[in-house]
């Protein structure tokens, strides 16, 4: 039996609902719960990418919980292990709106790996390279 994940990745829109689709076109994310306000504005989402969650929602400045559009620069990035065709997701991700950060490469320790920013510059990165893994 896989064991569920233990960290899961919590990311801040000004507007969720884009981001939600646009993960889902460029990422392949499913949705799991979205939980609307009285407006019908997702307040907290749970997506999946395979066995992997990510949450997101809101931007809540109050809470100091804002977009990159509101940082002066990046305070994080994601990287998600892909198994198969790492250059038909990195095609679709862009296909998708994705702005490129390094298109597809091969790097000296074996493994591909592409980089790209979401509709609102959360850095994404994409690769065959699995932390933690001891060959």
């Amino acid at each position: 039996m896989t064991q569920p994940p233990k960290c899961y990745p919590c990311l801040s829109y000004r507007d969720p609902d884009a981001a939600i689709a646009f993960l889902a076109a460029a990422f392949g994310f499913d949705e799991l719960l979205v939980v609307r306000d009285d407006a019908g504005r997702a307040q907290h989402t749970e997506l999946t990418l395979g066995a992997e969650v990510l949450m997101l929602g809101a931007a809540k400045p109050d809470l100091g919980w804002v977009s990159p559009l509101d940082l002066p620069a990046r305070n994080a990035t994601l990287y998600y292990a892909l198994d198969g065709d790492l250059d038909a997701a990195f095609a679709r991700a862009t296909a998708a709106g994705a702005a490129v950060v390094r298109a597809p490469y091969d790097t000296s320790y074996g493994t591909r790996e592409w980089s790209v920013r979401d509709l609102e510059g959360h850095e994404w990165h994409f690769g065959s390279y699995r932390p933690g893994a001891r060959g």
